[in-house]
C-alpha cells in the first residue's frame, strides 16, 4: 500500500485528547492504555505456561487466533447494533469493503507467528526483541507514507537495534542451556535464550506487525466518519475467514473444523482460554488507539509491556537475567525516552 504525501495529508489529524475530552472518557482512555500494557506484557508468559513437558505448544495457533477473532467480532457486532438502531451508522460503498481484508490478513500472519516464536525465545527476550517493532515501524512509516522522523528518533531506533544485538548475543551464548520454562527441583531458574530461528521469526513477525499497524491506522482514518464498530466488524469478519481457512488447511478439510473428534480444542487449558480472551480485548483496544491516536501510542504500549513481562518472568519462572540482557534493557529505556521526547 504505497501512499503519497498528499494522501497522508488528507487523513483526519485527530488526537486522543480531542476524542476523549470528558473526565470519564479520559479515565477510560487511561484504563485502556494500562490494560493494553498488561495484556501485551503477559502474552508471552501465558503462552509459556501452556507448553507441555517437551517445550512444545500443545494447541493449534490457528484455532486460538480464530476464537479470538470470533470474540472480537461478536463484541463489535454487540456495540454496533445500538448504533444501527439509532440510525447513526452509514455503510461504505461495496467496492471499499475489500480494503478491510488487508490488515486482517497481516494480523492473521503476525498473530500466528507470535504463537510459534515462543518455542525459540524465552518470554523476556521475546518482549525485548519486540521493540524491533519500533524501529521497523518507523522505517516503514518513512518508506511507505513518508512520515518524517527526527534525528533523536533515528538515534533511538539505532539504540533499540543495538539493544536487540546485545540481547541476542547473550541468548546465543546460553542457547545450550535451554531447559523447560519452569523452576526445577534444585531451584535453578530459566535462563535467557535466543535461537537463530527465533531471530529470523522475530524479524518477520515485527515486519508483519508493523505493516498491519500501518495499514489499520490508514484504513480506519481514511474513512474516519465510519463507525469504529462497523470497521472492526468488517476487519474481524475477514480475520475469521482467514483463520478458519488456516485451521481447515492444517486439519486437511473444512469439515474437521466442526468435527469435535478432530481436536479443535486439543491441548487447551485454562491459560489458553485466558490468552484467547486477552488477545480479543487487546485487539479492540488497539483498534481504538489506531482510530483516535496513532501507531506511536501502540509502540509505547509495547515498550512499557517489556517491563511487565520481565517482572512476571522473574516472579513466575525465576528468570535469571544475564549482563547482556541488562545492557539491552537499559538501552531500550534510553531509546524510548529519546524516541518519544
Amino acid at each position: 500500500m504505497m501512499m503519497s504525501r498528499s494522501l497522508l495529508s488528507r487523513l483526519p489529524q485527530t488526537s486522543a485528547s480531542e476524542q476523549f475530552s470528558g473526565p470519564l472518557m479520559k479515565v477510560l482512555w487511561k484504563a485502556m492504555m494500562v490494560a493494553g500494557v498488561l495484556i501485551y506484557g503477559s502474552h508471552a508468559i501465558l503462552i509459556n505456561l501452556c507448553k507441555d513437558e517437551n517445550g512444545k505448544i500443545p494447541f493449534s495457533s490457528a484455532s486460538v487466533v480464530l476464537l479470538s477473532e470470533v470474540i472480537k467480532f461478536l463484541f463489535s457486532v454487540a456495540f454496533l447494533i445500538p448504533e444501527i438502531w439509532r440510525g447513526a451508522v452509514h455503510f461504505p460503498p461495496k467496492k471499499t469493503l475489500v480494503f478491510f481484508s488487508l490488515p486482517a490478513f497481516l494480523y492473521f500472519i503476525s498473530n500466528n507467528t507470535a504463537v510459534h516464536i515462543q518455542v525459540y525465545l524465552d518470554p523476556a527476550s521475546f518482549q525485548v526483541l519486540c521493540n524491533f517493532k519500533t524501529g521497523i515501524t518507523g522505517i516503514l512509516y518513512w518508506l511507505i507514507i513518508r512520515r518524517n522522523i527526527s534525528e533523536k528518533q533515528w538515534i533511538a531506533l539505532g539504540l533499540i537495534t543495538l539493544a536487540g544485538c546485545f540481547n541476542s548475543y547473550g541468548g546465543l551464548q546460553t542457547a545450550q542451556d535451554i531447559i523447560q520454562v519452569r523452576t526445577n527441583s534444585t531451584g535453578t531458574g530459566k535462563q535467557i535464550y535466543v535461537t537463530v530461528k527465533g531471530l529470523l521469526l522475530m524479524v518477520f513477525y515485527c515486519t508483519m506487525s508493523g505493516l498491519a499497524g500501518i495499514s489499520t491506522e490508514y484504513i480506519l482514518k481514511r474513512q474516519y466518519k465510519l463507525s469504529l464498530h462497523l470497521q472492526n466488524t468488517l476487519m474481524y469478519l475477514y480475520g475469521m475467514i482467514f483463520n478458519l481457512c488456516a485451521y481447515a488447511w492444517s486439519q486437511g478439510s473444512l469439515g474437521s473444523v466442526l468435527d469435535p473428534s478432530a481436536g479443535f480444542f486439543r491441548g487447551y487449558s485454562k491459560w489458553t482460554l485466558v490468552i484467547i480472551f486477552c488477545q480479543a480485548m487487546n485487539g479492540l483496544i488497539l483498534s481504538a488507539v489506531m482510530k483516535h491516536s496513532s501507531n506511536l501510542i501502540r509502540l509505547l504500549i509495547i515498550a512499557c509491556a517489556m517491563v511487565v513481562n520481565t517482572a512476571l518472568s522473574m516472579a513466575i519462572f525465576s528468570l535469571q537475567l544475564n549482563l547482556y540482557f541488562n545492557i539491552a534493557f537499559i538501552l531500550v529505556i534510553v531509546a524510548l525516552k529519546l524516541y518519544h521526547s
